[in-house]
C-alpha cells in the first residue's frame, strides 16, 4: 500500500525528504535550467501541510486577480528574497506570516524540496512545514483572494498530474496540471507538488 492509498505519517514525509532528489524522468519536460545570463530573482515558497483528523491537508493559496506576477494563480505563500532573510526558511516563514497571517511559531520546518526554476526568471526553494491546529490566517486582501486545503493523498499519486505544452513569447512550453475539485493548479506549484510525490512516494 502506497502512501497515496492509505494514511499518510509524519515519519512518512520526513523519511521522504530525507531521500536524495530522484533523477529527472524522459518525461519531465517542465523542468528547466535557466539559461546563463538571465536575470535571476531568488525566492522561496512554504508548503504547509496541516495535520488534520480526516488526514494531512494542503494548504494552498489562490492570488489575487491584479497582482504582476502570476495573478490568479493557484500558489504557496511565499515570494521574494529579501536582503535581512538569512537563509531560505527565514523568507518562506515571512513571506507566510505576511501573505496569510500563519505565524511561524505555529509551523515545524520539515525540509526543502529540489530548487525549481520557472521561464520568468525565479528560482524557488520549496520549504515544507508541518502545521498542527489550532491556527488563525489572516490573509492579505492585496495579494491572496483565497486560502483552502486539499487531502495530500490527492497530490501524492502521479496519475492525478496532466502533462501539457503551451506557445508563450514565441518559445514552446511544457507545464505540470493537477486538477482538484473544479480548481486548476499547473505551473510551478504542480511542479513542486510533484517533486514532493516522488520523494514521498519513493517512485
Amino acid at each position: 500500500m502506497t502512501p497515496a492509498s492509505s494514511t499518510i505519517t509524519l515519519d512518512q514525509i520526513r523519511a521522504g525528504l530525507q531521500r536524495p532528489p530522484p533523477p529527472p524522468e524522459e518525461h519531465d519536460l517542465h523542468m528547466i535550467s535557466l539559461r546563463e545570463g538571465t536575470k535571476v530573482t531568488e525566492a522561496a515558497v512554504l508548503v504547509p501541510l496541516v495535520n488534520r483528523p480526516q488526514g494531512v491537508q494542503l494548504l494552498l493559496t489562490q492570488r489575487t486577480a491584479h497582482l504582476r506576477d502570476h495573478a490568479g494563480q493557484i500558489s504557496f505563500p511565499g515570494g521574494r528574497v529579501e536582503p535581512d532573510d538569512p537563509d531560505r526558511e527565514s523568507t518562506a516563514l515571512r513571506e507566510t506570516e505576511e501573505e496569510i497571517g500563519l505565524a511561524r511559531e505555529r509551523i515545524a520546518l520539515l525540509g526543502r524540496l529540489p530548487g525549481y526554476e520557472i521561464p520568468s526568471g525565479f528560482r524557488i526553494v520549496p520549504v515544507v512545514g508541518w502545521v498542527e491546529p489550532p491556527f488563525e490566517l489572516k490573509p492579505d486582501d492585496f495579494e491572496v483572494a483565497n486560502i483552502f486545503e486539499a487531502p495530500l493523498r490527492h497530490f501524492l499519486d502521479p496519475a492525478n498530474y496532466q502533462r501539457r505544452e503551451y506557445h508563450f513569447r514565441g518559445r514552446h512550453r511544457h507545464y505540470l496540471a493537477i486538477p482538484y475539485e473544479g480548481r486548476y493548479i499547473w505551473g510551478a506549484t504542480a511542479g513542486m507538488l510533484y517533486s514532493l510525490c516522488r520523494l514521498i512516494t519513493g517512485k
